[in-house]
C-alpha cells in the first residue's frame, strides 16, 4: 500500500533557506538607517497636492508635523535642506542621531 505523505518533506529545504535581511532604508529626515516601523511621510502634504512620499521614522515625521503647518510643509516641498536650515529641525536632528532606528519619544507642541 502507497503512503500518503513522504518521509521527506518537498518544500523542507524552502523554509530552512537563510535570507539576507532587507537593506534599511535611511530616513529622509535624519539620514538613519530605518528600523522595524517605516512611516512613509508626504513631504507636501496629501491636502495641498502631494503625491510623493519618502521614508521616516515616527519621531521624525511627529517633528514636522508640530513644528510646521501644511502651508510650511507646502513651501518647503521636498527640500530637506531646506528644512535642515530651520535651528529646530537642526538641533533635533543632532539630538536624534545617536539613537536607536526605533527609538520613539514624545514631541512637544510648538507654541503658536
Amino acid at each position: 500500500m502507497a503512503r500518503k505523505h513522504s518521509k521527506r518533506d518537498p518544500y523542507g529545504d524552502m523554509h530552512q533557506e537563510d535570507e539576507a535581511p532587507a537593506p534599511a532604508v535611511p530616513c529622509w529626515l535624519c539620514g538613519r538607517p530605518t528600523g522595524s516601523t517605516i512611516v512613509w511621510h508626504h513631504p507636501v502634504p496629501k491636502s495641498r497636492g502631494g503625491r510623493d512620499v519618502v521614508p521616516m521614522h515616527g519621531i521624525c515625521q511627529q517633528m514636522l508635523i508640530t513644528n510646521f503647518t501644511n502651508s510650511e510643509l507646502q513651501r518647503y516641498g521636498m527640500d530637506v535642506e531646506g528644512l535642515l536650515a530651520n535651528p529646530a529641525v537642526r538641533k533635533f536632528v543632532d539630538w536624534v542621531a545617536n539613537k536607536d532606528p526605533d527609538f520613539t519619544a514624545t514631541i512637544a507642541k510648538k507654541p503658536r
